[in-house]
């Protein structure tokens, strides 16, 4: 038994391969892309590059189906969008499958089950899935085959996710069966039972994605076509606090997932953690971190990355605190200079024409204000532009925090009365550093063998009291990186009821009582080690034996761990002082970016100053200094760095094409959805004598800005194009 449990557990991270050699990083021609289950229609062109035409039946929100996939993509080609495919793979809309039609056979057994027997629904008739060799085959013959003969060649199969409260189906008892060689336990029945169901669970969608991927990149070279796939999913800290399992950082090894969509919104980043003992809503210091773990889990594997935000969320709620949060998420992602790779908003159906509060204490609904969907036109368009940048986010560099995906394994259910409350064991080591403005990073334990993973890291944090390590092969590297001189600080009591499940660190031959003392052992350290600093080789151990959580569950309780993470920078690391403040600040090319937090060391507003067109504003305004206050945050692009010598749009709401420049002239045609205001800052070389819209004359002097050497311009939105033209 215990010999085919090691096995077993390995093989998670042995499993398949997608392949004989590995891919190298994959680039394409779109920076920036969307999501739709509708046909082009005016009010949601939004003119990103590429449009995502989800599912081959629609999304299972969106019951109307006017019209086949293929008219679909149709209508969206003839607009001149590149068009790729979307779909779910946990859930989406199979009833055909589960009803039978396909095979003859009903699957509704295939459903994600709970303890009490009931199914785990996404929408009618539309179960999350329990994702069966045979369900795979009806993925890649009614879906996969038919977007790739439609000409599709770039395929998105999103949120694997299998839920850690399911693993009661019939279904699920037959895979444990075939996975593990014996009968299937119930979770909820001991701490082991749980680590098994869930890195099975994990399993499943892991073999899912390469099967489903490998396929359709082997049927697109039989039509000579080169089909690129991509995972959009939640990040890891979401997932994990949402109590869901997914393969996640797995995934970025495989050689036929060319990349991933990292979906991060107000609706993940508005879940409550805890810091200084308050439970509350911290939407952007939530975001940097979800997408800081999206980011570092795929930068050593040089996979694509786009970064998602929503101007809405699923959560009914009212529009002005829809801006709000989406202003938070927004510059959240921003602040990673190395990504510039944009979904600028999914369901542009439900954002244009979906009706929402128009106040939090009004039950009047209402299609998106006209200010609302100016700003974010602006926001999206920027991104277009938006270069990566060598640049680094102002702070103390080199402090990350290591994540694992057994993070989504001890989530649900509870056991021997261990708690985690809002995932505070991983927020204990990162908001503390976040919230005094130091940009902590994270990495993740499964590309510590990759060298890029720990090579800018000065001091790690890390913990087993909500995680365990699946490979032992981590500790060597872990444990070389601190031989050269890194500095390790790792938090935990090592008493959790995880601790002692049969794993590789206590089956054998091995016997540590925690997964810990086999890191410490090849370091020289003693199993069990108390509280203190211990050297290997050039490097630094510091031990900590408090588990992360107690530094915010109380207040005041980061005192300690703060200041032992600043010595050991300072003094083991050699990297500096570690500096405290309110707010984050990037510039990337003419674009700045900040941030200030609240519950932080000072209620001081960070000053910028410079030319700045506020992008915020659906207004445009220019000046010449601005102040962002505590719990706020401002985007800006700084006319000073602009090169003035080249008539351009600065920003609009809409999207400037067809340009054409001359010595005295210039002219665009602008596109943006029907019902939309249309306004454009536009940069000159001096004042224009004359300005036409669609032919017709309408410059006013006042439009004109001497200081910033800018020309703003309203008019209203057309999908089909808005000329116009300056002469000076």
């Amino acid at each position: 038994m215990k010999q085919i449990f090691v096995l077993y557990s390995a093989a998670i991270l042995l499993f398949s391969s997608c392949g004989n050699t590995r891919q190298e990083s994959t680039t394409d021609n779109v920076k920036t892309t969307f999501q739709s289950a509708r046909e082009w229609r005016p009010t949601i062109d939004n003119r990103a590059d590429a449009v995502m035409v989800y599912g081959v039946g629609g999304n299972p929100s969106d019951r109307s189906k006017r019209i086949s996939f293929e008219d679909r993509v149709r209508s969206w080609q003839e607009r001149g969008y590149i068009t790729h495919f979307m779909t779910g793979i946990a859930w989406g809309e199979y009833q055909d499958y589960f009803t039978g039609e396909w095979d003859g056979k009903p699957h509704l057994d295939e459903g994600q089950v709970t303890a009490a027997g009931d199914t785990i629904w996404h929408g009618y008739m539309v179960p999350y899935i329990v994702p069966s060799m045979n369900y795979l085959e009806y993925i890649k013959e009614n879906h996969v085959k038919r977007v790739i003969d439609a000409g599709i060649d770039a395929i998105f199969m999103e949120e694997p996710e299998f839920w850690a409260r399911a693993g009661y189906s019939e279904s699920f008892k037959r895979e444990w069966q075939e996975y593990y060689g014996f009968a299937w336990r119930p979770q909820h029945e001991s701490p082991e039972n749980t680590y098994l169901s869930n890195k099975l669970k994990y399993h499943l969608y892991y073999r899912a994605l390469d099967e489903v991927f490998t396929f359709a990149k082997e049927y697109g070279r039989s039509k000579g076509m080169d089909v690129k796939c991509y995972v959009p999913t939640h990040s890891l800290v979401n997932y994990s606090q949402w109590q869901i399992v997914s393969p996640e950082a797995s995934l970025a090894s495989l050689p036929c997932v060319d990349g991933y969509i990292a979906q991060v919104w107000t609706g993940t980043s508005r879940e409550p953690n805890y810091y200084n003992g308050k439970a509350a809503e911290r939407v952007f210091e939530t975001a940097y971190l979800e997408y800081g773990s999206m980011e570092s889990m795929t930068a050593p594997t040089g996979r694509k990355m786009f970064f998602l935000t929503d101007p809405i969320e699923d959560r009914a709620k009212d529009w002005e605190d829809y801006r709000r949060n989406y202003q938070a998420t927004f510059t959240a992602q921003l602040l990673y200079p190395g990504i510039a790779d944009y979904e600028i908003m999914p369901w542009p159906e439900r954002i244009y024409e979906g009706l929402y509060r128009i106040s939090p204490d009004s039950d009047e609904r209402a299609r998106i204000p006209r200010d609302y969907s100016a700003q974010m036109q602006i926001m999206v368009n920027s991104l277009n532009s938006m270069p990566v940048s060598e640049n680094r986010l102002d702070g103390a560099q080199g402090i990350a925090v290591l994540m694992a995906n057994s993070l989504m394994f001890q989530r649900f259910p509870t056991h021997e009365g261990y708690e985690d409350p809002q995932l505070s064991n991983f927020y204990g080591q990162a908001l503390p550093l976040l919230k005094r403005g130091i940009p902590v990073k994270t990495a993740h334990i499964e590309n510590v063998g990759y060298p890029a993973t720990l090579a800018d890291v000065k001091v790690l944090l890390m913990s087993y009291s909500n995680m365990k390590p699946l490979d032992p092969q981590a500790h060597s590297h872990i444990a070389d990186w601190v031989r050269k001189g890194g500095v390790l600080l790792y938090s935990g009591r090592d008493d959790d009821p995880f601790q002692t499940v049969r794993e590789w660190w206590n089956t054998d031959g091995n016997s540590y009582a925690a997964p810990s003392d086999h890191l410490f052992k090849i370091m020289g350290i003693p199993a069990g080690a108390p509280e203190g600093e211990y050297s290997y080789g050039e490097g630094t151990v510091y031990i900590m034996r408090h588990d992360p959580k107690e530094y915010v569950l109380s207040e005041g309780g980061d005192r300690a761990f703060v200041e032992t993470v600043g010595r050991l920078y300072s003094d083991c690391a050699k990297a500096g002082e570690m500096e405290m403040k309110n707010s984050f600040y990037l510039e990337r090319g003419p674009y700045t970016i900040a941030a200030v937090m609240n519950e932080s060391v000072s209620d001081k507003p960070l000053v910028i100053t410079g030319t700045l067109v506020d992008l915020f504003d659906p207004k445009l305004p220019v000046y010449t200094s601005v102040q962002i206050l505590p719990g706020h945050q401002g985007y800006f692009i700084d006319i000073d760095r602009v090169d003035r010598d080249r008539p351009q749009v600065l920003a609009g709401s809409s999207r400037a094409e067809e340009e054409h420049r001359s010595r005295s002239a210039y002219s665009f045609t602008a596109k943006s959805p029907i019902d939309t205001d249309g306004i454009s800052r536009v940069l000159l070389p001096e004042m224009p004598s004359s300005v036409t819209v669609n032919g017709k004359e309408v410059f006013d002097s006042s439009g004109w800005d001497a200081g910033s050497g800018t020309y703003l311009l309203t008019y209203s939105n057309s999908p089909d194009g808005v000329k116009i033209a300056f002469q000076w």
